[in-house]
């Protein structure tokens, strides 16, 4: 195992900007699975790794949202076990099929996300919720257990889509953002585990980089719960913009070759 200095840097570098983005909005696999790519680790490796490295930030970003208050314990706890076993089923899936075969669906998707966000100028600037009806609770659950097994699965733009589901029944940006993170730990949990049963983790690499992304998830949230619900939502637009980037760059690589 190469264990250069830049290595370690590299690795520890990615993975706090990573997280610090994470830790709001999600997206930071943009950021620390290319990293862990650059650094010599095979594809389905890196993307194991990335996935236990990115469950340490995630837990620690849920827990600072938790502690200030901005995650609705009730909602959230009754949907977590479900998202696990979602997540875990969509990684399973995920070893039979291509996950690429979604690209086109989650361009649009993405698109539509992005572009509603802009012009509705007020949207999620002040919380309407405050508790479901039976018809609502029933939607709002299968739209995340859907969104559990598609991060198990693919992954790519769950954070947005999450953010988006919960900007939908009424929540502010800032405490989306705090629910998400809940939600996501769920699901990142979920498919982790499949990684981990198929061989797929570097364990010292992804220790390596917990360590940093535990920072950088810390001082991200610390951030967002401080700048307000301005901050998220510009970010939100700005990873989910990146996302649909990335997004149409490997359709389009994938139909070149």
């Amino acid at each position: 195992m190469d264990w250069h200095l830049s290595v370690i840097v590299t690795i520890m570098f990615f993975g706090f900007i990573a997280s610090f983005i994470d830790s709001v909005v999600g997206g930071g696999g943009l950021i620390s699975t290319p990293a862990l790519l650059a650094v010599g680790l095979p594809p389905s490796i890196a993307l194991g790794t990335n996935k236990f490295a990115s469950s340490f930030s995630t837990l620690t970003s849920a827990f600072k949202f938790i502690r200030s208050g901005k995650v609705d314990l009730k909602v959230v706890g009754k949907l977590f076990p479900f998202i696990f076993i979602a997540s875990g089923a969509g990684a399973i899936l995920a070893t039979y099929l291509p996950a690429n075969i979604l690209k086109p669906l989650i361009i649009v998707v993405l698109t539509i996300v992005i572009v509603y966000t802009i012009v509705k100028k007020d949207w999620g600037s002040v919380r309407s919720f405050t508790s479901f009806t039976f018809i609502k609770a029933f939607i709002f659950s299968i739209m995340f257990i859907i969104l559990g097994f598609y991060d198990g699965f693919l992954g790519g733009g769950t954070g947005s889509f999450m953010l988006f589901t919960l900007l939908m029944f009424g929540f502010d940006f800032l405490s989306t953002a705090g629910n998400a993170k809940v939600l996501n730990f769920a699901s990142n949990i979920g498919g982790l585990l499949l990684f981990i049963m198929l061989g797929q983790v570097n364990f010292t690499y992804g220790f390596i980089m917990a360590l940093s992304m535990i920072v950088g998830s810390y001082f991200g949230a610390h951030f967002a719960l401080k700048k307000g619900v301005g901050y998220v939502k510009n970010l939100f637009i700005l990873v989910t913009a990146v996302l649909i980037l990335k997004n149409i760059y490997d359709y389009v690589m994938q139909l070149m070759h």
